[in-house]
């Protein structure tokens, strides 16, 4: 096969020019919302608050019902007879006629599942949001979230059109040249068309579907309602941290303009990367409500025609995986939070393209530093201290046993380390399972610690895909350590010493200031004594001199920045709040 081929889209798109397209859409505007309507019929539900306030107080409450009927069948026989369970048997009873036919023998998983496929767009991103956290739900329950239908109808072109127009404040005839009047995809957020520009280039353009951000901001403000609700009911499951964070995501989801930021800050993470690319932005064709950006001619990692390129090509691939997501994670701490096979692009090269980033991850700087360690850390095999690192990212729950979670993550370690000498290893797994500990001793972490696990479900899925007998470990640590040496390259260190000068210059300059105020105090302490404490004030004013008199002294005998830094600013300290 001709290599070229190997690139080439086997279904070619249907482009339409747009000079035969009719002029906003071709239709009268009562006829446009005729059509949208009848396209629309599940989104009426979002005509008003309260209308959704009591659809998802139905649901809840049917939720409810159902969990206790569920709980009951699941009992086993000898729990189903005579006085065993008899009030959970009685109230079971009572609601089954409540409950919806279909739903009221399903376990409770899937009654979960299929009440937030009825709820609609923002309730499937939820329960999307609810698969990733499996650190801390049941895993009968993120399983059966997984194969949530992320689909809406798709929505006419004229509907669309009209969209793009108004958003875009132009005739679609002035924006493209041509364009594919059948979607690519349609999710529940938005939908995408191929088109071409008036230049000849090829674009991908992403719509958000009518009424959708309405609907979804309205929801936001009922979940955040119900979190706290839920945080009093199942504490143990965290759910008010768990809607927060998906209210945050969502936010941002629904306005394009960030997910156009996105891919140019990643651009600019990856310039020095030249076969590591992300898709060009057009500024002037995108909007909150439209996105349009550079169309990858390329093929799926899962593509069976990936197996024509040569095994040198493959390992290229996976060497470029490894790398960009290892650098996300751990290097820049920004990173794509929906990486699945399906967003990548294997392009001629060969090279690797990332598509759809709306939902992307951040680490600070401090997390991403223990990150960088407790990776490094897991890769060689050391075991205390990648327990040591992951329980510093933790955050204490109510009566939280970080103790007890450190042991069991050592534990955790040993056995997959025992697993790996069979060839039998997966880190991404071992993170997972290592945060899942969390939950049993009250120790919880952020939902980008999930989103990271995700990324490395990928990477060892995809790189296990072109080469089984790939060593996930083998090539994790020959890029985390890169990164790790670049960390504590020299230069690294001066460049962020001077990024710190500033202040430390300040600290030197106001010292003379400080220590003179510092005396003072103690003198005035001497002279006037408090009543309640004459020595109030002694003990810290005289350990802040000593402090700055040391930071002096140390300055002047050339030696290391960090000491005489630590003294000024420990002097200042005392100073500022000693007692």
């Amino acid at each position: 096969m001709d290599k070229t081929s190997v690139y080439t889209d086997l279904t070619p798109p249907r482009l339409v020019p747009t000079s035969e397209l009719p002029s906003n859409g071709g239709l009268p505007s009562p006829e446009r919302d005729r059509r949208r309507k009848s396209a629309f019929n599940r989104l009426d539900l979002y005509r008003s608050v309260i209308n959704r306030f009591i659809l998802l107080y139905k649901h809840f409450i049917g939720l409810l019902a159902g969990g206790l009927i569920a709980h009951v069948n699941a009992l086993p026989p000898y729990r189903k007879k005579g006085i065993r369970s008899l009030g959970s048997r009685f109230f079971a009873f009572l609601l089954r006629p409540f409950v919806m036919r279909e739903l009221r023998n399903q376990p409770f998983s899937v009654q979960l599942r299929r009440r937030l496929e009825m709820l609609g767009a923002t309730y499937i991103k939820l329960g999307q949001i609810m698969a990733i956290r499996e650190d801390i739900l049941p895993k009968s329950i993120t399983d059966e979230l997984k194969s949530l239908l992320d689909q809406l109808p798709e929505v006419p072109f004229e509907v669309i059109q009209e969209i793009i127009e108004s958003s875009l404040g132009r005739p679609i005839q002035e924006l493209f040249q041509a364009i594919e009047l059948e979607p690519v995809g349609s999710a529940s957020i938005a939908q995408t068309h191929r088109a071409v520009l008036r230049n000849g280039q090829p674009v991908i353009l992403k719509v958000i579907k009518p009424g959708i951000r309405e609907a979804i901001l309205s929801d936001l403000k009922l979940l955040q309602i119900l979190s706290h609700v839920l945080q009093i009911i199942i504490p143990q499951y965290q759910p008010k941290m768990i809607i927060d964070e998906f209210c945050n995501y969502t936010e941002k989801e629904i306005d394009l303009t960030y997910e156009a930021d996105h891919a140019e800050i990643f651009a600019a993470n990856f310039a020095s990367e030249p076969d590591i690319v992300f898709p060009r932005i057009f500024r002037e064709y995108t909007s909150r409500d439209v996105l349009c950006m550079e169309y990858f001619e390329g093929i799926k990692p899962n593509d069976p025609r990936i197996f024509n390129l040569s095994k040198a090509e493959r390992e290229k691939i996976i060497d470029l995986g490894a790398h960009a997501i290892i650098k996300m994670l751990y290097e820049d701490g920004f990173f794509h939070a929906d990486l699945h096979a399906g967003n990548l692009i294997v392009l001629p090269g060969p090279k690797v393209g990332f598509i759809d980033l709306g939902m992307v991850g951040r680490f600070d700087e401090k997390i991403k530093t223990k990150l960088l360690f407790y990776y490094h850390a897991l890769v060689r095999g050391d075991i205390e201290n990648s327990a040591k690192y992951l329980l510093s990212l933790a955050r204490m729950g109510k009566g939280g046993d970080p103790a007890s979670f450190r042991r069991a993550v050592a534990d955790l370690l040993r056995r997959f380390r025992l697993q790996a000498s069979y060839g039998n290893f997966s880190l991404a797994q071992l993170i997972l399972e290592s945060l899942t500990l969390g939950a049993r001793f009250r120790v919880y972490f952020p939902m980008e610690m999930t989103l990271m696990v995700k990324a490395l479900v990928t990477f060892e899925g995809v790189g296990l895909m072109l080469d089984p007998k790939l060593n996930i470990p083998e090539v994790s640590y020959r890029h985390i350590r890169n990164i790790y040496l670049k960390y504590y390259n020299p230069r690294t260190i001066f460049n962020q010493f001077v990024r710190g000068l500033p202040e430390l210059l300040d600290v030197v300059i106001r010292s003379p200031q400080i220590l003179s105020s510092a005396l003072n105090h103690l003198e005035d302490s001497l002279d006037h004594p408090r009543n309640e404490n004459p020595m109030a004030g002694l003990r810290s004013g005289m350990l802040a001199g000593a402090c700055v008199v040391g930071g002096v002294l140390a300055y002047v005998q050339g030696a290391s920045p960090i000491l005489w830094g630590a003294l000024f600013v420990l002097g200042g300290v005392l100073f500022l709040f000693g007692k």
